[in-house]
């Protein structure tokens, strides 16, 4: 394998869903919701999970084969999301080695933070249910002007933590994540613990692309071994 090597992280931003936390069984169950409403059965979890990251577009489509552009889309949505509202944190939870990886990056002196799509209507109540209000900076979709791929979410999140954007690493599981890191001169991270979408990560065109967070944690636990600034990857 040929060893490469990137600029060590001063801090390590994060997409959320489908990144640190599993939220597809809440998202899943409340389009589920809407389809046993109007006497439908609902949509296997095993299809609705990949859509996860892609919110509502990725939720409804799976589960009604509905666009945006589409007549009865917008009703969906706004149905969905007042439905997801109401029970966002039922069985949502870190994926497991979240809280150790978090705790590792504060030990290891970086700092980290959360940048996502989500609307604040939802990650402002979901973030403190499952344990992430030690989170440096959270920049949600409606945030900035733009969302993810545009890099300005992820910029903004640097300047909260008032770090520059090329000492940032940008850890997500969609290929947008990777699209605005990259965009915004972050080291990319694509985690293959998450739910991924419909594009396999290997072609997403990551620094780097982990299993687990036990990986990028032992990655953290090597930063303060590496004097130069940098990290040597094998």
């Amino acid at each position: 394998m040929t060893a490469i090597t990137l600029p060590a992280p001063r801090a390590i931003l994060f997409d959320l869903d489908g990144t640190l936390a599993d939220t597809a069984p809440d998202l899943a169950a409340a389009v589920n919701f809407l389809r046993t409403e109007r006497g439908l059965a609902p949509t296997p979890y095993s299809v609705l999970r990949p859509t996860a990251s892609a919110g509502a577009r990725g939720m409804i489509g799976a589960a009604f084969g509905l666009t945006p552009a589409d007549a009865g889309y917008e009703e969906l949505r706004v149905q969905w999301f007042d439905r997801y509202q109401s029970a966002m944190a039922v069985h949502s939870t870190l994926f497991g080695g979240v809280p150790e990886l978090l705790a590792a990056i504060t030990a290891a002196g970086l700092a980290w933070g959360i940048v996502t799509n989500k609307p604040a209507r939802f990650t402002d109540p979901l973030i403190p249910q499952i344990g992430l209000t030690h989170a440096g900076c959270i920049v949600s979709g409606d945030t900035t002007g733009h969302a993810k791929p545009h890099p300005a979410p992820l910029l903004e999140g640097a300047r909260r933590l008032g770090i520059a954007a090329e000492h940032c690493w940008y850890v997500g599981d969609d290929l947008r994540d990777i699209e605005a890191g990259r965009a915004a001169g972050m080291v990319t991270v694509a985690c293959a613990w998450g739910y991924c979408g419909a594009h396999e990560p290997t072609g997403w065109g990551a620094d780097l692309l982990l299993d687990t967070p036990g990986d990028l944690l032992d990655m953290v636990r090597s930063f303060s071994g590496v004097p130069s600034g940098s990290v040597l990857l094998a």
